[in-house]
């Protein structure tokens, strides 16, 4: 299928566009009414996340309200774990919270071989939803929590201020992490592939906890597996590439690394200057980011000027994607979202 609009996967390739592509992460979600509502169907996150047909409505929600050059897929990131029979339900304040985490060797034991065309159909039935519907108007980014991020949950069982338990592992029992995020990436490869088959047109990889990680243990408890993963992704399907966005919150040390690692494009949270990781590694990569998800709660002159200095900032070159440097937060006005897409819609500059 031809799309519409390609702008996002020219840009992620690092080839010539019109204008900047932008999508926000989490664009799909708490901070819309619609989704609010939507979401009072069902009792529980996972049991929304495993009904395709609101899957596919909370999908295609925000390109009803914005001119987004992508829709992302709204799942969550611990679809995986969830299949191998992890204890997980989700706490409105605390987040996902699983009782059973994994601490020993036995532990292992008690995680279920996935497969992931029957375990997870309801994330491909989804897939396929939404790709029909959207028509080829813009391509859809299926993605996946990268190994760490999803063991981080699997072994502390709940969001913390530290991740002692994970952390010390890595130390303590690295032999048994290895074990844990080897499974983990063996299915993810699996899963990401089946998003692609299904319909993605772009795929990306969350590493929202790989920053607690000292230097060396980045590279070889998350940079490893994330690695790993891109090198037996399907990169392109039925004759088109398929970009991958690799996506590491606070990856300042990294940055040379993850650049090198494969990807197509890398995710720039807001604690970098764009110009300076454009300096660093923008002729090896795209980039994608990294507005201040709080900077969609000022006034509209003030989004306006900083959507206008990340522009400028990076001039002319290909590859920039506009996004945020994190995910939208659930109080985000929705006024802020709109006066932000409308700032890239509105810039000019020569591309």
């Amino acid at each position: 299928m031809t799309l519409e609009n390609d702008r996002m996967i020219r840009a992620l390739l690092r080839q010539p566009v019109d204008r900047r592509p932008v999508w926000l992460m989490r664009q799909a979600g708490r901070y819309l009414p619609e989704y609010l509502a939507l979401r009072q169907r069902v009792p529980n996150f996972m049991t929304f996340c495993k009904t395709p047909d609101l899957v596919c409505t909370a999908t295609l929600q925000p390109l009803s309200r914005f001119p987004l050059d992508a829709a992302i897929l709204f799942s969550d990131i611990l679809t995986i774990p969830d299949a191998m029979g992890m204890s997980l339900r989700f706490d409105p304040e605390k987040g996902p919270l699983i009782n059973d985490p994994i601490r020993q060797e036995c532990d292992l034991q008690r995680l279920k071989p996935v497969k992931v065309l029957k375990d997870l159909a309801y994330v491909i039935d989804a897939i396929r939803l939404v790709t029909k519907e959207l028509d080829g108007q813009v391509p859809l980014i299926g993605f996946a929590g990268s190994p760490w991020t999803m063991a981080v949950y699997m072994v502390e069982g709940q969001s913390s201020k530290m991740f002692t338990q994970i952390r010390t592992m890595t130390y303590q029992s690295p032999q048994l992490l290895h074990t844990l995020l080897t499974r983990l990436a063996v299915v993810t490869v699996e899963y990401l592939n089946a998003q692609i088959v299904a319909g993605a047109k772009i795929v990306m990889l969350f590493d929202t906890w790989g920053g607690l990680l000292s230097y060396g243990e980045y590279l070889e408890f998350s940079l490893h597996y994330m690695r790993f993963i891109m090198q037996r992704l399907h990169r392109s399907f039925n004759g088109q590439p398929v970009p991958v966005i690799l996506f590491t919150k606070n990856a300042a040390p990294w940055l040379s690394q993850i650049a090198a690692s494969g990807c197509d494009a890398v995710g720039i949270d807001a604690s970098l200057n764009m110009l300076t990781v454009k300096q660093q590694i923008g002729s090896q990569v795209a980039l994608q980011g990294n507005l201040d998800p709080f900077l969609l709660f000022a006034k509209p002159e003030i989004i306006q000027q900083r959507v206008g200095e990340l522009l400028d900032c990076f001039g002319s070159a290909p590859g920039l994607v506009v996004n945020l440097g994190h995910g939208v937060d659930r109080h985000t006005p929705v006024e802020g979202v709109a006066a932000m897409v409308e700032a890239v819609h509105q810039h000019r500059c020569s591309l």
